[in-house]
């Protein structure tokens, strides 16, 4: 599938002049040219979204957009933790720097900041222990990867969930486990709370990019 074929839900969904987000047109060529010729790893995000219900949003660029989950309580260090993912539609690659307010009354209404960003690497194989690509890998329903952010690092594995759907609009969407598959990092929580977290982008809280919209000037 296109680029533009892949984010067609998406900006179906937003009304660009009312919302700052962005509609990534034309950027995927640029962003893939660039990534191609500095040779980097693909890129993760982060965000925390303070809409009708506080969630994280956890995104991966694949083939030039960023595949997204909603993962309502956050991804966790400890690999006790079993996190529900519900995926949404793929968002471009600008998407990753978005840090700001999105109107009441838009799609996905409320505050959102980056609260972790970074690149990481495919580690998916076949039972043959041969490197699987990452995009087959999602589709075959288990990847494997490594993050390299500023806040998540390490070995972490996304899994379809057979079984349990989830409603979204009236229709059934499978739903995802992330879990971190390596050994627990730092001590404590394995997830920040996100209405103390800080931007990994400004420092700011929700609360502070919130008042810093609301500002007059």
């Amino acid at each position: 599938m296109g680029e533009k074929d892949g984010l067609r839900t998406y900006r179906g969904k937003r009304r660009f002049d009312r919302t700052a987000e962005p509609s990534g047109e034309g950027a995927a060529r640029t962003d893939g040219a660039a990534r191609a010729a500095r040779d980097d790893e693909p890129v993760f995000v982060v965000q925390i979204h303070d809409a009708s219900t506080m969630h994280f949003d956890f995104r991966l660029e694949v083939d030039g957009v960023l595949k997204s989950w909603s993962v309502p309580k956050g991804p966790s260090t400890d690999p006790r933790d079993k996190r529900l993912a519900i995926p949404t539609e793929d968002h471009p690659m600008e998407y990753r720097h978005f840090e700001g307010v999105i109107p009441e009354g838009e799609y996905g209404g409320g505050t959102v900041i980056v609260w972790d960003r970074g690149t990481y690497r495919p580690t998916s194989h076949d039972k043959q222990k041969r490197p699987v690509p990452f995009a087959r890998s999602l589709e075959n329903g288990h990847a494997t990867f490594e993050l390299h952010g500023e806040k998540l690092r390490g070995q972490y594995a996304l899994t379809r969930f057979h079984g349990r759907e989830e409603q979204d609009g009236g229709s059934a969407k499978p739903t995802w486990l992330l879990v971190r598959t390596g050994s627990a990092r730092g001590k404590g929580s394995g997830t920040p709370d996100p209405r103390r977290a800080r931007s990994a982008r400004s420092g700011r809280t929700l609360r502070q990019v919130a008042e810093s919209q609301d500002a007059p000037g």
